[in-house]
C-alpha cells in the first residue's frame, strides 16, 4: 500500500483532503488518527507536522509526501518534486516596520532578522552579499520587532494581513511557495509504483479542469466559420446539427480567465444560448 505523508492540520491539510476527494479517494475518520487508509484505493495517508514531512519521505518511512515548496527547501532532505499541485500558495518575505525608510536589500547589513526559515534565509544573505544575525524562532514570528527581539523578519506571508496587524511592511519577495508532491526517487514496488501511476493520473485529469469551463452554445450555420475563428479551444470545437437545419450547437472548453474576453466577440459573431459549465475532471 502506497503511504503518502500529509500535513495534519491547516489550510495545507484541508486543500490537499479536498485534492485527494475529487481524485476519488475515499477515506475513513481522520480525526486524531496517525495513519488512515483508503477504503477504495491502496493508498494510506500519514498525518505529520509539515516540517516532518520531507525527512519521513527521505527515510522511506512514507513513499511520498505533499506539502510546502518551503519545507522541502528548508529541510534540504534528499527528496524530489514529482509534482507542483498549484495550491497553498503563499511568499517568503522580508518585511520590517512600516515607518522605517527602505533603502533596498543592503538595508539588512548588520540587522537581526527572526525567522523560522534560517537555511533559505542564510542563502538569500549570501548570494547578495548580505551579512546579517538570524535569530531563529519556532512560531509567531512577526511580533519580534515589536518586543525589540529583531531588526525585520523573514516568514510566510498569504493575505498579507498578518504583517499590517503587527505594523510591518513587506520589502522583499525571497521565494514563491506552493503545495509540491515529493518522492525518495528510491524504486517502487510494482504495486506502490502502479498506486502512485494512477494516483499521479488522476490528480492531473483534477488539475486539468481547474479554471476551464464547457462552453455550449447555438450558431447559424451561416456564421459558424466566424464564431470558430474566435474560439480558443483545446482542440477542434464539436459541431452539432440541431432540428433547425439553418443552425447548429457548438461546444467547447475554455480556460476561464479568457471566457469574459471573447464572450462579446461570439455574440458578435453570431452565437446564441450560450451557456458556461464547470468541469470536474479532464483527462487530456
Amino acid at each position: 500500500m502506497l503511504r503518502i505523508a500529509v500535513q495534519s492540520k491547516g489550510r495545507l491539510y484541508d486543500e490537499t483532503m479536498e485534492l485527494l476527494s475529487e481524485a476519488g479517494i475515499k477515506l475513513t475518520a481522520v480525526k486524531r488518527t496517525l495513519l488512515v487508509p483508503s477504503r477504495n484505493f491502496p493508498v494510506e495517508l500519514l498525518f505529520l507536522r509539515d516540517d516532518d514531512i520531507p525527512d519521513s519521505v527521505a527515510t522511506g518511512t512514507a513513499d511520498i509526501g505533499i506539502v510546502g515548496l518551503n519545507e522541502v527547501l528548508e529541510k534540504q532532505q534528499k527528496v524530489e518534486i514529482l509534482r507542483r499541485l498549484g495550491f497553498s500558495k503563499c511568499r517568503l518575505s522580508l518585511a520590517i516596520p512600516k515607518e522605517i525608510q527602505y533603502s533596498g536589500i543592503e538595508w539588512f547589513n548588520n540587522r537581526k532578522i527572526a525567522t523560522s526559515y534560517p537555511k533559505i534565509l542564510a542563502s538569500f544573505l549570501a548570494e547578495n552579499n548580505i551579512e546579517a544575525d538570524i535569530h531563529v524562532i519556532s512560531g509567531s514570528v512577526e511580533i519580534a520587532p515589536g518586543i525589540g527581539l529583531a531588526d525585520a523578519i523573514f516568514d510566510i506571508v498569504s493575505s498579507g494581513s498578518t504583517l499590517v496587524s503587527n505594523n510591518l511592511a513587506e520589502v522583499a519577495t525571497v521565494l514563491q511557495s506552493e503545495a509540491v508532491l515529493i518522492g525518495n526517487g528510491r524504486r517502487l514496488s510494482d504495486d506502490k509504483q502502479a498506486a502512485l501511476d494512477e494516483l499521479l493520473f488522476r490528480i492531473e485529469a483534477v488539475k486539468a479542469a481547474e479554471s476551464k469551463k464547457y462552453i455550449l452554445m447555438n450558431v447559424p450555420k451561416a456564421k459558424l466559420s466566424e464564431v470558430l475563428s474566435v474560439l480558443p479551444g483545446i482542440k477542434s470545437p464539436t459541431v452539432l446539427p440541431l432540428a433547425d437545419e439553418n443552425w447548429c450547437s457548438v461546444h467547447t472548453v475554455l480556460e476561464e480567465k479568457h471566457f469574459w474576453e471573447i464572450i462579446n466577440k461570439l455574440k458578435g459573431a453570431g452565437a446564441e444560448g450560450i451557456l458556461v459549465l464547470d468541469i470536474e475532471k479532464m483527462v487530456l
